[in-house]
């Protein structure tokens, strides 16, 4: 998310920091994967997975390098101002030096940061403050520049809480109706519902989701009007949840296949599901607006960047296992969107606690974040608009940010409950600026900055491995290909309606 600078908070060992990277990647965005791999096919899915898998770890070295020229320009400048305390405390007089500088420069801006290193700490660049992407974008941008940065993330959270105000709610539909329904054992048995199916009584199945929906807005929309932080209990329980509802999807459907039951047979390649799976895999591996939270507290970070990779390179396995192990269990035609609800059907498991903690999983987890993501959304909000030494007014303050947080996600909600398309449009436009524009720009601005203030011969010792200009340019004309293509997919799918 986006802010300042915060304290690091308690140190911990670089094995705990990758368990905490992974926890963080791998969440909602992995439950609707396995859908998009089978409707574009089992190669393209494998190859274009593993490519946006490197694409993203290539970004997460451009934050992390820009997170220690920020770091160094801090530092640098606490040490100018201790030494300018000092001359003010020894002489009163102005210097000849300072008498020559050209208008509009600072001496701080005009001398070589060599000497910085020589008598402070070992190394400027080792990062030691967390510093947020937000504050980053401050120090590097300039104000048009601070404002995309603050637009993307304001989108990409809407998305966010959009795609979580609309799983709940499915997840609660899905289940219950099937419950009282004839199928009384689950979603996944091959029957396809409309919303105009019949879920109790008289009630349809889209009236059953909107009631769910109301429930979900009373019972969280009133967190965004206050603080609310996801504490390090919860913050366990819903990890350990996460974790057993993954691992046991894999195992049942392991076991399925390994009877010769597995209904799936998915093409090689679909090319008209690329679109969808490109924002899905965005949306799965994003990370870089959390970096500084997880990054800054690892007490050893000689080989940060060799442990980002084994990162990657874990989550890449663990997609691919529950991605194929789901398309060839399951029919294409059956897959949710929602990945758990395959497994509230009595053929994959008889055991009744096993089928409705599946199916409520999102639920749970969801939930807890819900109120998190949207207190940092009216945050950004507010920081966007902030002006130096300003407040705002009690109503603006407590009822219009909260109001303007809150009303567009749910909104999106009603119209939609799409989950694979919701999230593969946040991925592909909101995902698509935050994982690539944003630290290709803050790797760019950062080593100009950093070779203005410091001089060409000091070395970043954080310095991404894709240190050369063309992998800017790279990451950038991608991005851009990227936004041009699935918007072109979209305007023609929708021609074709």
């Amino acid at each position: 998310m986006a802010g300042g600078i915060t304290d690091t908070g308690e140190l911990y060992s670089p094995y705990v920091g990758l368990v905490y990277m992974f926890n963080l990647i791998v969440g909602t965005g992995a439950l609707t994967m396995p859908k998009a791999f089978a409707t574009a096919g089992w190669l393209v899915s494998l190859v274009l997975i593993m490519f946006l898998g490197f694409m993203s770890y290539m970004t997460t070295t451009f934050v992390m390098e820009a997170m220690a020229a920020a770091n160094a320009q801090l530092r640098w400048k606490r040490m100018e101002k201790h030494k300018e305390d000092d001359d003010d405390d020894s002489s009163s007089g102005v210097s000849d030096s300072d008498v020559l500088l050209p208008d509009g420069y600072e001496r701080s801006e005009t001398r070589p940061i060599l000497s910085v290193q020589r008598r402070g700490s070992p190394n400027v660049f080792e990062i030691t403050e967390r510093v947020e992407m937000g504050q980053m974008a401050s120090m590097f941008f300039n104000k048009v520049g601070v404002n995309l940065f603050y637009f993307c993330i304001i989108i990409y959270l809407y998305g966010d809480l959009a795609i979580y105000a609309a799983a709940v709610p499915v997840s609660l539909m899905q289940v219950t109706c099937s419950v009282t329904g004839n199928h009384s054992c689950g979603v996944g048995d091959g029957t396809k519902y409309n919303d105009t199916d019949k879920c109790w009584g008289p009630i349809r199945r889209i009236d059953a989701y909107r009631i769910y929906l109301a429930a979900f807005t009373l019972l969280l929309g009133p967190f965004t009007f206050f603080n609310v932080q996801k504490t390090k209990y919860l913050q366990i329980m819903t990890s350990l949840m996460r974790w057993i509802a993954f691992i046991v999807m894999i195992i049942l459907a392991l076991i399925h296949i390994g009877k010769g039951e597995g209904e799936g047979h998915p093409p090689l390649a679909q090319l008209s599901g690329i679109p969808n799976l490109f924002g899905v895999c965005v949306y799965s591996f994003m990370c870089q607006h959390s970096l500084p939270s997880l990054i800054t507290p690892i007490s050893k970070k000689q080989h940060v960047n060799k442990l980002v990779l084994l990162d990657y390179i874990l989550i890449l396995g663990f997609y691919s296992l529950l991605s194929f192990t789901a398309i060839y269990c399951f029919h294409n035609e059956t897959l949710m969107d929602m990945y758990t609800l395959n497994f509230t059907n009595c053929n994959i498991t008889n055991i009744a606690f096993i089928r409705y903690f599946l199916g409520l999983f999102p639920v749970f987890t969801i939930s807890t974040n819900f109120p998190i993501i949207a207190v940092t959304l009216r945050n950004n909000w507010k920081t966007l608009f902030h002006r130096e030494g300003g407040t705002y007014p009690w109503v603006v303050d407590r009822i219009v940010f909260p109001a303007i947080t809150l009303i567009p996600p749910l909104v999106v909600a009603v119209c939609t409950h799409d989950l694979e398309s919701l999230v593969g449009i946040t991925g592909a436009y909101a995902g698509n600026g935050i994982q690539y524009i944003i630290p290709a720009f803050l790797a760019y601005c950062s080593r100009k900055d950093t070779q203005l203030v410091f001089g060409s011969g000091t070395v970043n010792n954080h310095l991404s491995p894709f240190r050369h200009i063309f992998w800017i340019w790279f990451v950038l004309l991608w991005s851009l290909f990227c936004f041009v293509f699935v918007t072109a997919n979209i305007i023609l799918s929708e021609t074709k309606l």
